[in-house]
């Protein structure tokens, strides 16, 4: 049983880990001439590595205030033209760069609103991605996010021929005053046709996307909301705690703070979901996914293959992640690289022939250690000494003999467990991996650093 008082005790502002360092750590030193000569340095190294592609496409119609992605708002239709042109442009030039003749076992458009885009732009830029990668595993993951405001049966076709096998739905809550709030109004309708187009095509793994904490929910309110989502059935669930950080994401200001759930209420919602979903037949997966044992996230988790990164969770193992488009990140195994995050600068590199990557960082032997011991903890709520001591030939309690004293009030409070050779977690202490895991975050010595992340519940 999860002890939801405990739990709430330890909140306090850290990273989700979908990186180590995390994105806050990635400078402007690091550019397209690094990043290539990592490229290159992974196509000698680690060409047995597999590679997953991200493509961003940033726009959306309007703003969803609780949205903390980058996005660029839009109703013009010829930025999309605009925007194919370069991408492509990009897309020749990585060609040029690195060997995109290596397997790729995950494919995932990403957001803004990917369904922005009309059938035949997205046919156009799925056919661009696999004239230049050609080598697609057959049993690859291919997934795209849908807005169910703009999804027609046209792109659905173009998805399944496509060989789209997930589709991730963005929900967040079915309440009117909560959409009306947060500027999303959608009907479980609405979203019941867009899952229902999804089924008709074969489409058997679909993810609704959930956030708690947003304006005028309460227990009531977010209990209709997953009644009808065990209605339409997922077979994955993420359920997000609302990062209310108006100081970085300008739309959050148009949030009226007192709306806003206190924190103790955003824990009963919390508690509530957990209860209701296991009740159901869903698996919790890591801090906040949920997954049907039939669903291949459940089975990763069980044969911990689970890898967390800016997607979230996937199912494949450590892939290389080549990353396109405006603001695109791209992971390998000694490197971090982002894409400019403003159109103009993304154009003009590209104009230049040059790859549009604004910052980055090169890790350390230091890093890859830390990040090994961070994933797994975030991966597998538990960590085996012995994965580091043999990769990166350490004695890991002394290694780590700061880190380790530093988890005594954890073990104490008995939310873990510390042995010889491992660190297991409660059920209550898995709730708490990222408290846990920023222990071993050798950045976050600067306490400083806390205030730039959202509180961990």
């Amino acid at each position: 049983m999860i002890d939801f008082e405990k739990f709430a005790a330890y909140s306090k502002p850290g990273p989700r880990y979908t990186s180590y360092p995390t994105a806050v750590e990635f400078h402007n030193n690091f550019s397209s001439k690094e990043y290539i000569e990592n490229l290159q340095l992974s196509d000698e190294k680690y060409a047995h590595i597999p590679l997953s592609i991200y493509v961003h496409l940033p726009f959306c119609r309007s703003a969803c205030y609780f949205c903390g992605c980058n996005v660029v708002y839009t109703s013009k239709e010829d930025k999309k033209t605009r925007y194919i042109e370069y991408f492509k442009k990009e897309l020749a030039l990585l060609a040029d760069k690195t060997n995109t003749k290596r397997e790729v076992v995950q494919f995932h458009f990403g957001g803004g609103t990917p369904t922005f885009f009309n059938a035949a732009e997205l046919q156009e830029v799925i056919e661009s991605i696999r004239a230049v990668f050609p080598n697609f595993s057959p049993n690859a993951e291919i997934s795209c996010e849908i807005d169910p405001r703009h999804f027609t049966q046209d792109q659905m076709q173009v998805l399944h021929d496509g060989g789209f096998n997930r589709l991730s739905f963005g929900v967040q809550d079915f309440n009117p005053k909560v959409q009306e709030a947060v500027h999303r109004h959608q009907s479980p309708e609405l979203v019941q046709k867009a899952v229902e187009l999804a089924r008709k095509f074969g489409i058997d793994s679909i993810n609704f996307d959930l956030i708690y904490g947003l304006p005028f929910q309460n227990l009531e309110s977010f209990r209709q909301t997953l009644d009808t989502v065990l209605e339409l059935s997922p077979e994955r669930l993420a359920i997000f705690n609302y990062a209310h950080v108006p100081w970085m994401k300008k739309t959050m200001r148009k949030i009226d703070e007192s709306t806003l759930p206190s924190p103790q209420e955003k824990l009963q919602i919390l508690k509530q979901s957990i209860e209701v979903l296991g009740s159901a037949g869903y698996e919790m997966i890591g801090m906040d996914h949920f997954a049907k044992k039939t669903d291949e996230l459940y089975r990763a988790k069980i044969q911990k293959q689970l890898r967390r990164n800016f997607q979230g969770y996937t199912t494949k193992g450590f892939s290389q992640t080549i990353g396109i488009g405006l603001t695109s990140i791209s992971e390998g195994v000694e490197y971090y690289a982002q894409n400019y995050k403003d159109m103009a600068m993304y154009e003009k590199a590209i104009d230049n022939g040059i790859l549009p990557t604004e910052r980055g960082i090169k890790l350390t032997q230091e890093d890859r250690l830390r990040k090994s011991v961070i994933m797994e903890l975030m991966n597998t709520l538990s960590l085996d000494f012995s994965h580091a001591q043999q990769e990166f030939g350490i004695h890991f309690s002394d290694y780590f003999a700061r880190e380790l004293a530093l988890l005594t009030p954890y073990q104490e409070a008995g939310l873990i467990e510390i042995s010889n050779n491992a660190i297991t977690t409660t059920q209550t202490g898995g709730m708490l991996i990222r408290n846990i895991a920023m222990c071993f975050d050798a950045y976050l010595q600067d306490t400083t650093q806390q205030k730039r992340f959202s509180k961990t519940i």
